[in-house]
């Protein structure tokens, strides 16, 4: 389905009026800054790879997972 086309000044008034512009948006193409993966190796303790799996057996989650929310939630409270 192709979206309809405005002008940056006509979506800033439309979005000033708080009108819906969906209509406008192309979701299949949408990007969030700064949120493109880059991979990286990081070596761990066999003893720390075991209790990560325990905490991500009880979460439901994968290992990535939880170290990615452990490291999120260590850097938000250090920054």
């Amino acid at each position: 389905m192709k979206k309809k086309s405005i002008t940056a000044a006509e979506f800033d008034k439309k979005f000033d009026d708080n009108e819906n512009l969906i209509e406008f948006l192309d979701l299949e193409k949408n990007t969030r800054p700064g949120q493109k993966p880059k991979r990286v190796s990081v070596d761990f303790p066999e003893w720390m790879v075991q209790e990560l799996d325990k905490v991500a057996r009880n979460l439901g989650i994968t290992r990535q997972s939880v170290i990615k929310v452990f490291i999120s939630e260590k850097l938000k409270k250090t920054v």
